[in-house]
């Protein structure tokens, strides 16, 4: 017995080492089943082995997960000389980490024993209830799975009192190819938004030596003015000028006094915050256009500004 159960370990033991991911497996297999069973020496008469070495083979279905039910024959190859049908039910729980997963087993197994078998009870078939536990072990993308359990089994009947023990082996073949669990589609991302750039310029000219803003460009201010209250994270700076008509010193300060001035449009009129408003004054600095015609310099008479943002088209 002692070596039957060391062999036994050992071949447990071998198909532990592997280890890879799991997949979930069902319908028909096919497998090999090596046993040991330890039978009740009770049943014999003294001095008889009571040990079985059996291989046999295994047919079965697994149903989607967790249960299963298989038939197998199996003839002993060392000690008693026994053949063993069994019919099992398996019961497997959640996966437990690198493809193996506990199980329950109960079944029914009828022993055959060899006419010469010297039995107590002159019975040479006796069936057995069984009850046991074990591991089952799969691969990712195999259709291969390995089982080993432990496993009591009771006489029942009339005759005497029998009980034995078992380990059983198995290597299965399924002839369906392993479920590959499918995530859950995501949903697609949103769209982003379609957006455009929206430019809003504010051109103010003057008359000749004067800061006054003219009642026409109201209009301008006005779309200046609600820009800023719609987008109240802009802020907008004024540049004033002038034409090249006076000294550098006094120029400068008629674009200031210009650039000051509509900047005092924009919050008296229209409720800007000053704090919303820089200005700067370049005097006659920055011409663009030619100072020496009248129409040059009335273009270089001015105050400009410019708001940039960006609006959601649809919105």
């Amino acid at each position: 017995m002692n070596k039957l159960l060391t062999s036994t370990a050992a071949a447990a033991l071998l198909s532990a080492s592997v280890c890879v991911n799991a997949q979930e497996l069902e319908g028909v297999y096919l497998g090999g089943a090596a046993s040991g069973y330890f039978l009740d020496n009770e049943r014999f008469l003294e001095d008889e082995d009571d040990d079985a070495a059996v291989l046999g083979v295994n047919l079965g279905y697994r149903f989607a997960n967790p249960l299963a039910v298989e038939i197998g024959y199996g003839t002993s190859v060392s000690g008693e000389d026994v053949d063993a049908f069994k019919i099992d039910g398996f019961y497997y729980i959640n996966d437990i980490g690198s493809g193996w997963k506990p199980y329950f087993v109960l079944g029914y197994t009828q022993f055959s024993f060899d006419e010469d078998e010297v039995l107590s009870d002159g019975d040479d078939s006796t069936g057995q209830m069984d009850v046991g536990f074990g591991f089952a072990k799969t691969w990712d993308n195999s259709q291969w799975e390995f089982r080993g359990d432990g496993r009591f089994l009771e006489r029942m009947g009339n005759g005497d009192q029998a009980t034995d023990l078992a380990v059983n082996l198995a290597v299965n073949y399924y002839f369906t190819k392993p479920a590959v669990p499918v995530a859950p589609a995501s949903e697609p991302a949103p769209a982003p938004p379609e957006t455009r750039t929206i430019t809003v310029k504010l051109n103010v000219e003057f008359e000749y030596n004067k800061a006054d803003v003219l009642a026409i460009y109201g209009d301008e201010l006005t779309a200046v003015a609600n820009a800023m209250k719609a987008h109240d994270d802009i802020l907008l700076q004024l540049e004033g000028h002038t034409d090249s008509s006076g000294s550098d010193e006094y120029n400068q300060g008629l674009s200031q006094r210009r650039v000051e001035a509509v900047k005092a449009r924009l919050t008296a009129d229209y409720g800007i915050p000053a704090s919303r408003i820089s200005t700067v004054g370049y005097g006659e600095s920055r011409p663009i256009a030619d100072n020496g015609t009248d129409e040059g310099r009335a273009r270089n008479r001015r105050v400009v500004g410019e708001l940039n943002y960006t609006e959601v088209v649809g919105d």
